[in-house]
């Protein structure tokens, strides 16, 4: 079964820096994303990338955010500098292996002073 397990998270400052790791097993994917979700909000998209190698982030975190993957290590990874208090979530993974969408368990991140 596919499972993907997240870590990384937690509290930093603003200004800050934290690397969000999702370690994914059980299938093969063509598409990774991590979504977030803050709280009283909706999910939103974070960054995605392709298994080309495209990425795509929306405004909000564009030129902050990088997300990138280890297929050596099957995990895919967030990382994110120049955190502001916005940035504030619950974390999740998201996978695509063509059929379905797999959603890993949340990490927090909490970016305060």
């Amino acid at each position: 079964q596919v499972q993907l397990v997240e870590s990384g998270g937690g509290l930093v400052q603003p200004g800050g820096s934290l690397r969000l790791s999702c370690a994914a097993s059980g299938g093969i994917f063509i598409f990774y994303a991590w979504y977030r979700q803050a709280s009283g909000k909706q999910r939103e998209l974070a960054a995605s990338i392709t298994s080309g190698g495209t990425t795509r982030y929306p405004d909000s975190v564009k030129g902050r955010f990088t997300i990138s993957r280890d297929n050596a290590k099957h995990t895919l990874y967030l990382q994110m500098n120049s955190l502001k208090p916005e940035d504030t979530a619950v974390y999740y993974c998201n996978v695509f292996d063509g059929s379905r969408l797999y959603w890993g368990q949340g990490t927090q991140v909490t970016v305060s002073s």
